[in-house]
């Protein structure tokens, strides 16, 4: 709904016409324009910046949009979270554990090349809005704030205050209907005097008169008056203070509590399953009671959710901690934390093939926990990202759940990968496994700091952060030892070696690598112990030690075959004959490659033995048998049905 603020909205519409202090210099604008709605939680900002990017949205093709700076409970909105996620609505993928200033340089660069209005919510300072500002004239932002953004120049501001007093009664009258306006005009103008013309205390008292069709106008003005002021609360937000409690005190107990417990939920939104665990009751008891909420204009309808208005999460928070015991409280955080885990092993559950353990114990779960599909688990998953992001951040940072905070983690992040895939959801699982890594530190819980360590390490190496990955390798090595983890261990020497690789230091890479084999080759484990002599002769040949390279990929050769691997058998011939080509040993290159081939027929590994078959071509031709090496090329080429076929093993130029 949206009424009166039409003169605000039209001298708004008219800023963006006038010339900026750059342009009366007679310069062109540096940067996007931008437009400043200043008041109080409650006085409508949110809804005026709203319809003016609707007014304007054909101005600006590329379209509008939307972030918000601040959580319901006043927290800001991690900088990281709010550019994730309109690089998310520009459909621009953001590299996993990139930091505030990346990713904020990301959206300015994608605006810069777009004709866009770029709405920014809930500002607390000038720095957000600077960070996310494009260097582009042809873009406009819209930010709501409470008080001025000093520090951005020629920011055009527009202060809103109460709103005219037939305007405030024509947002009284959709919620009483016109009759008993008429019947007494004098009482519908003394509510919205009480309400000082604000929007959000207007909607709750015209929801408190809904709900009683026999109730007056005059009523419910009276009942204002009789409120007592809060002291310990400005002046200017006492109307909506005293509007609030017309409301709440009008509910039964259950319903009040389960109000005041609506603070806890995540990112301010909540459905029946997060308000029936806060509450300890059941779904549909829930439903109806946040359908009563939402009539007295407590809540937002968010699609199958609500919102808790910002400007009431305060004074729900107040009221539950001056209310509720703090044992009570902390045991419903529980309740909400341990439905939102089981909601997520049903997430992923649904995703496995039927009949198996996931899918038995998905059966198990009570029918309101369980999906319909795997779509509509996934769709759940995609729309409640937001909030089960922030419930695993503020159950971390309360640090007084540690139990239930690893199993949500964890549960989430099973979910994500199961619905999305790990490269997809690269980005929120970095941040899940950070949080992993805050409470192990806390709890001094090693093994999961070295997994924790392990897993963002590798998404740094894959984001080219390598000496960071580097770092948070050798961490994970230190804290495997300390959880006497032999995985841990030895996956961190391996990683670390690799680390180095990357970097180009052969040296150091060939030594990590053989700390790692050491340990494999101490508990017997044969097929990695085969692995790291492949790893191990590839650091060799970058760094020209052919000889070493050699007796590495000989072992490597020697190890697959003890544990009867023959496609690797004959990958890793391939490479000794790599060796022996940079290393000029043509003849016994081309009868390690016939090797290969022999091998790759064995296996059946028909792909492999046409890359082989291609590698033995090219050897032929460069010891001059053209015609030997055409019939193996031709035979490669049918096996893989293609004249044009490539495959890893190929190719005899060194690389590095």
């Amino acid at each position: 709904m949206f009424f009166g603020r039409q003169r605000e909205l039209k001298a708004l519409v008219a800023d963006i016409e006038r010339a900026g202090l750059d342009t009366l210099a007679g310069r062109k604008a540096p940067r996007a324009r931008v437009l400043l709605i200043a008041g109080r939680p409650g006085s409508g900002r949110s809804a005026l910046a709203r319809q003016l990017a609707l007014r304007l949205g054909d101005r600006y093709p590329d379209g509008i949009l939307y972030v918000r700076l601040t959580e319901p409970d006043g927290r800001p909105v991690p900088m990281e979270e709010a550019a994730r996620g309109l690089l998310d609505r520009l459909r621009i993928a953001s590299p996993p554990g990139a930091g505030d200033d990346e990713l904020t340089e990301i959206v300015r660069e994608a605006l810069a090349v777009r004709r866009m209005l770029l709405l920014v919510d809930d500002v607390t300072d000038a720095e957000q809005v600077d960070l996310l500002l494009p260097q582009n004239p042809d873009c406009l932002v819209v930010a709501v704030s409470q008080g001025p953004l000093t520090g951005i120049p020629d920011v055009r501001p527009c202060t809103l205050g109460g709103m005219d007093a037939k305007s405030a009664i024509e947002l009284l009258a959709t919620f009483t209907g016109s009759v008993r306006i008429t019947v007494d005009p004098q009482a519908a103008e003394a509510i919205a005097e009480e309400c000082g013309g604000q929007p959000a205390a207007l909607v709750l008292v015209g929801g408190w008169l809904a709900a009683r069709p026999n109730a007056s106008v005059a009523d419910a003005a009276k009942r204002l008056r009789t409120l007592p002021d809060d002291p310990g609360r400005p002046t200017g937000a006492r109307p909506l203070t005293r509007a609030f409690r017309l409301v709440y005190e009008s509910l039964p107990q259950s319903a009040a509590r389960t109000l005041r417990l609506l603070a806890l939920a995540p990112a301010g939104r909540a459905d029946a399953h997060t308000a029936s665990a806060l509450a300890g009751c059941s779904v549909s008891a829930a439903q109806e009671t946040l359908d009563r909420f939402a009539g007295l204009g407590l809540l937002r309808r968010a699609g199958a959710s609500f919102e808790v208005p910002g400007a009431l999460a305060p004074l729900l928070r107040t009221l539950m901690d001056s209310t509720d015991r703090p044992a009570e409280v902390q045991l419903a955080r529980a309740r909400m934390l341990e439905r939102t885990v089981r909601r997520l092993q049903a997430c992923r559950a649904i995703t496995e093939p039927e009949g198996s353990p996931a899918r038995k114990k998905l059966a198990a779960l009570p029918r309101a926990l369980r999906f319909t599909s795997a779509w509509a688990a996934g769709e759940w998953l995609r729309t409640s990202r937001p909030e089960l992001l922030a419930a695993a951040r503020l159950v971390v940072d309360d640090g007084e759940l540690d139990t239930l905070a690893r199993r949500l983690v964890a549960a989430l992040v099973r979910a994500l990968a199961a619905h999305w895939g790990t490269e997809a959801a690269a980005p929120e699982l970095y941040g899940l496994h950070q949080l992993v890594l805050d409470v192990a530190e806390r709890r001094g819980l090693h093994r999961e700091q070295a997994a924790a360590l392990l897993n963002l390490a590798d998404l740094d190496a894959q984001t080219g952060r390598t000496a960071d990955a580097l770092a948070r390798y050798r961490a994970a090595l230190d804290a495997g030892r300390a959880a006497n983890d032999p995985y841990a261990t030895g996956r961190a020497m391996e990683s670390v070696g690799g680390a180095y690789q990357e970097l180009g230091d052969w040296q150091r890479a060939a030594d990590w690598y053989g700390r790692a084999l050491a340990q494999r080759q101490a508990r017997g484990e044969r097929a990695d112990e085969a692995r790291l002599y492949g790893r191990l002769g590839t650091a060799h040949t970058y760094a020209g030690r052919y000889g070493e390279a050699l007796r590495s990929w000989r072992a490597a050769v020697a190890g697959y075959r003890k544990v009867g691997d023959l496609p690797s058998q004959a990958r890793a011939l391939s490479e000794a004959a790599r060796v022996q080509e940079y290393a000029g040993r043509p003849e016994d290159c081309l009868r390690t490659c016939q090797d290969a081939v022999d091998l790759a027929r064995r296996a059946g590994d028909t792909r492999l033995q046409a890359a082989l078959q291609l590698r033995l071509a090219d050897t032929l031709d460069r010891l001059g048998d053209p015609a030997a090496a055409r019939l193996h090329r031709t035979a490669a080429e049918r096996m893989l049905g293609t004249e044009d076929s490539a495959y890893e093993i190929r190719g005899s130029s060194r690389e590095g």
